[in-house]
């Protein structure tokens, strides 16, 4: 292991030393902060969750959420197609909307301007799943001299990923660590997913009605059986008409 990596070492046990890891490590490689999230079981019977670990702010995480950015973040889309890492700043080469350019400048504004993003699909012993690792910074340009950086540093920031990846499915996913969405409200996209489901829609049929993909459908469930703690999707309709969240 490199040595920029061993703050991860001495951190599996401690919660509070392992944000505190990562953060230095993060700042080691040239960026301010880390995202890794990612959709899977710790138990074959039961549909996949989500799981996310950031030293971002928790109010960026929770707006993320709300706002359902996870629809039209390029990272994500780069990451549902592409096992390359992704180097991104605001003239990031995609397709572009108004939704879109909001969501940039949103994310900018919350310290998330530009940096490296990459999937790690990954079967683990504590289950099979896929995660995005992203490392962010504030700065908006990735100019050439930053690129040249990045690109020399590109093997220890993949190697960052896959180490904390291994920890993390262990000492979380593997011993049945609830997702910390745990009891957070459902976002206005997942209330709507969840009642298409209730009156026997399929996957299929919401990507058709919300116009998102099929995949991102699969997001927003993996994050509604995290957050109401439901081990499917036919368990989260019927904890959600329980609570009133949706109707019968």
């Amino acid at each position: 292991m490199p040595d920029l990596l061993l703050p991860l070492v001495t951190a599996v046990s401690d919660q509070g030393a392992l944000e505190r890891g990562v953060l230095e490590i993060t700042r080691g490689l040239g960026f301010d902060s880390f995202m890794y999230g990612i959709s899977t079981s710790h138990d074959p019977v039961h549909e996949s969750k989500s799981y996310v670990f950031t030293t971002l702010p928790r109010d960026w995480v929770l707006r993320y959420d709300q706002q359902a950015y996870i629809e039209i973040d390029p990272r994500v889309r780069h990451w549902n197609t592409n096992s390359t890492p992704l180097i991104w700043d605001r003239y990031l080469d995609c397709p572009r909307n108004e939704r879109i350019e909001a969501f940039l400048e949103d994310a900018a504004r919350h310290g998330v301007g530009s940096g490296v993003a990459f999937a790690l699909h990954a079967a683990h012993s504590a289950g099979v799943g896929v995660a995005l690792v992203a490392l962010n910074s504030r700065e908006r340009v990735i100019d050439d001299g930053r690129r040249r950086e990045i690109l020399k540093s590109l093997g220890d920031i993949l190697l960052f990923g896959i180490y904390f990846h291994d920890l993390f499915m262990k000492n979380v996913v593997g011993k049945g660590v609830a997702p910390r969405t745990q009891g957070v409200p459902l976002s206005e996209r997942e209330k709507q997913c969840l009642t298409l489901a209730a009156h026997g829609h399929t996957s299929h049929d919401i990507a058709i009605k919300l116009v998102i993909a099929e995949r991102t459908v699969q997001f927003h469930f993996d994050s509604i059986r995290s957050k109401l703690a439901a081990g499917n999707r036919q368990e989260a309709i019927a904890k959600a008409i329980g609570l009133g969240i949706i109707r019968p």
